[in-house]
């Protein structure tokens, strides 16, 4: 990625000079919620010059056994994504804890969970405002991929179903050049598509549906096979999306994964292999077609139903590498002091 001219665009929110818009939102279905939710959008910039870019997916809180149950015909999207793809459903959450916000921050930092061993210190799940800050969490600075691309004059955008990424507002708000949550995950996904014809280098995409259906009915019930089902249309209008431009989808690469699964009533225990236990996808120009992760990655050892350690010298694939992946398709460097895929050396494409 070269470093190009930034052209600022003048956003509502600054008229109101404080740097975002606020629009209210529907009552929240997150049994962790906090404060109302709401809409940010800060100041977009638009790039000039080249438009390779990373789309991150994470479905919260969708689970290996329910894509393996539902299958092809009824998850069209995800299964024709893992056949114009590499890809395992065999991937690892971290291994601290199996719940959202911890994960998510994984995604994008790069790093395991606990601040003690170089951790990002996110360990809560809920919209709480103390601590502020990934930052004030671990004791340290902490970068991600939010903060690596615009440190290398790009742009980035955040779409996320939760009120609790807020805290990524907060921790990184000079990186993230557009950030909209909204509950409403269709609406969401329209928000999504508008931006597409805007040049951004990354953007990050969190959809809900499974994970609040799981709460309310149990992770495999009809309820929430239906979220699962639901989330796969999603997944479908953003890839159409993608495609739609011949140069747009020349040059983009969309990662798929999630934060955790999900077992019975809760995700919570950290021993239980449906909640550790996640899809990574990968598909684009860059991407080899119909690859299983862990044949193409020899470095990388497929855990079976092993939870793992972050000891072991062959790591699993984890949701955690979506940050130094994405760099490395963006041709920047991981992120300061990060651990997973640190080497940047998950392939997406066979050795030749």
């Amino acid at each position: 990625m070269n470093r190009r001219h930034l052209v600022a665009t003048t956003a509502l929110s600054l008229l109101a000079g404080a740097g975002v818009v606020l629009v209210g939102g529907p009552a929240s279905s997150d049994p962790d919620a906090g404060p109302a939710p709401r809409v940010v959008e800060q100041a977009s910039r638009d790039l000039v010059g080249d438009s390779d870019s990373v789309l991150a997916i994470s479905i919260d809180g969708m689970s290996v056994a329910a894509v393996e149950k539902l299958g092809r015909k009824q998850l069209p999207n995800l299964y024709r994504f893992m056949r114009a793809g590499a890809s395992t459903t065999n991937a690892r959450t971290e291994r601290e804890m199996t719940v959202t916000l911890p994960n998510h921050t994984g995604m994008v930092t790069g790093r395991r969970i606990e601040a003690a061993t170089g951790g990002h210190g996110v360990t809560w799940n809920d919209d709480r405002l103390t601590p502020p800050t990934v930052q004030a969490a671990a004791g340290h600075d902490v970068g991600s991929v939010f903060t690596a691309v615009h440190d290398a004059g790009g742009s980035t955008a955040l779409f996320a179903a939760k009120t609790k990424f807020s805290l990524w507002d907060r921790s990184w708000p000079d990186a993230i050049d557009r950030t909209v949550i909204d509950l409403d995950n269709s609406a969401l996904v329209d928000q999504l598509v508008d931006d597409l014809a805007t040049e951004r280098d990354f953007r990050f995409l969190h959809l809900s549906p499974p994970d609040a259906a799981g709460h309310e009915h149990g992770w495999m019930s009809k309820q929430y096979l239906r979220a699962v089902r639901r989330s796969d249309k999603l997944v479908g209008r953003v890839v159409k999306a993608v495609n739609a431009d011949p140069a747009r989808k020349a040059g983009t690469t969309i990662i798929l994964t999630s934060d955790h699964g999900g077992h019975g009533p809760s995700h919570s225990d950290v021993r239980e292999l449906d909640n550790y236990r996640i899809v990574f996808m990968a598909r684009g120009s860059a991407v080899d077609r119909g690859v299983d992760l862990y044949e193409i990655n020899p470095a990388y050892k497929n855990p079976g139903k092993r939870r793992t350690t972050y000891t072991q010298r062959r790591q699993p694939v984890r949701n955690g590498m979506v940050a130094n992946l994405a760099l490395d398709l963006l041709d920047l460097p991981a992120v300061p002091d990060s651990e997973h895929d640190v080497d940047q050396d998950l392939r997406l494409t066979a050795a030749p």
